[in-house]
């Protein structure tokens, strides 16, 4: 059973006891909660304080930016930068790597940050969240640039998110399980709700964007129609379909109930090489999902083993209870197989 009374400080403060964690990356996942509290803040009065709406700028992906993104952004970099313990951060919304000033001491952490998942909801009052990824660098050069940072997901050494939702809660894993808390708005503290989460291999559940279906590839049509022919169908069993629009609300609900999350590439998206950023969302879910029992795939290979080309390069991404990633999986290869063999 989950102890209540701990709060966030208190539990990464065991964890350092427990395992001799890194002092420096216990400071810099208290930075991220802090900044996490600072934008739950913000969302909650919504209107009230004029925050919603779009800007007439544009972020580094082509996407028009919301009030909250940018505002949302600055607060990661001015909770974070004066910690000691940073290299660099890399953010979404930003084309270029953010060194840290001068006036501040450096560390050997670099953290990757999209400071509102799902911006696209804010307006309608929808679940959004914020993901975050830390890497250690081993030598820590004078500039840090992307060919310093490009290095594959398994090199992470803690992930996780928060979600604004009814309540605030913040879900990290530093590389021994995956653990919840919830903003306790009483004392401004996050609290431990949520011990060693652990996700079912099996599901009756998928999410994915059925707008989408008229581009998918085949392997990707052949599961999704498996799932909705039901019980008279190739499963037998009946599925259930989720959409949300906000990564961290669909990967929530698996890390709390299993399912499975699908954003494959297909011929919209195939020139770009996916929907989804590997370094600011398909990196920090699979981290989280496989230390949860999960599975993370691109459909064709695993997430975490992915080597970044490209600071902003996006990926594929087929996530959570590890049946059905594998299922997933095979048809892929099915396909694949299939398709070398008719060409040859």
């Amino acid at each position: 059973m989950t102890d209540t009374s701990m709060t966030y400080m208190q539990f990464l403060l065991n964890e350092r006891r427990r395992s001799e964690s890194d002092r420096d990356l216990m400071t810099l996942l208290h930075g991220v909660a802090t900044a996490c509290k600072a934008i739950s803040n913000s969302l909650k009065n919504g209107a009230l304080a004029d925050v919603l709406g779009s800007l007439e700028s544009e972020n580094v992906q082509g996407e028009t930016q919301k009030k909250l993104d940018v505002i949302a952004n600055d607060i990661f970099l001015r909770r974070c930068e004066f910690s000691g313990v940073l290299a660099a951060m890399v953010s979404e919304e930003l084309e270029e790597i953010y060194q840290i000033p001068e006036r501040f001491p450096k560390g050997q952490y670099v953290l990757f940050f999209d400071p509102l998942d799902g911006s696209s909801n804010i307006d309608i009052n929808v679940s959004v969240g914020s993901i975050f990824s830390i890497l250690r660098l081993p030598e820590v050069p004078d500039v840090i640039t992307y060919e310093t940072v490009l290095r594959p997901g398994v090199e992470q050494v803690a992930a996780g998110y928060a979600l604004y939702g009814p309540s605030t809660m913040l879900v990290l894993s530093i590389g021994r399980g995956v653990d919840g808390f919830t903003l306790d708005g009483n004392i401004g503290e996050f609290r431990h709700t949520h011990s060693s989460i652990s996700i079912p291999p099996e599901a009756a559940e998928f999410s994915i964007n059925a707008s989408r279906a008229q581009w998918w590839e085949p392997p990707v049509k052949r599961y999704i129609d498996d799932c909705v022919a039901g019980e008279n169908g190739p499963r037998g069993k009946y599925f259930n379909m989720r959409w949300i629009a906000s990564m961290v609300a669909e990967v929530h609900r698996i890390l709390l109930r299993g399912g499975i999350f699908l954003y494959p590439i297909d011929e919209r998206n195939s020139d770009a090489g996916g929907k989804l950023r590997l370094f600011y969302e398909a990196n920090p879910m699979a981290f989280l999902i496989e230390q949860a029992g999960g599975a993370a795939s691109t459909g064709r290979e695993r997430i975490l083993d992915v080597q970044p080309l490209t600071p902003h390069q996006r990926v594929p991404v087929i996530l959570g209870s590890r049946d059905e990633v594998e299922l997933v999986e095979r048809l892929h290869k099915e396909y694949d197989e299939a398709s070398r063999s008719s060409v040859s």
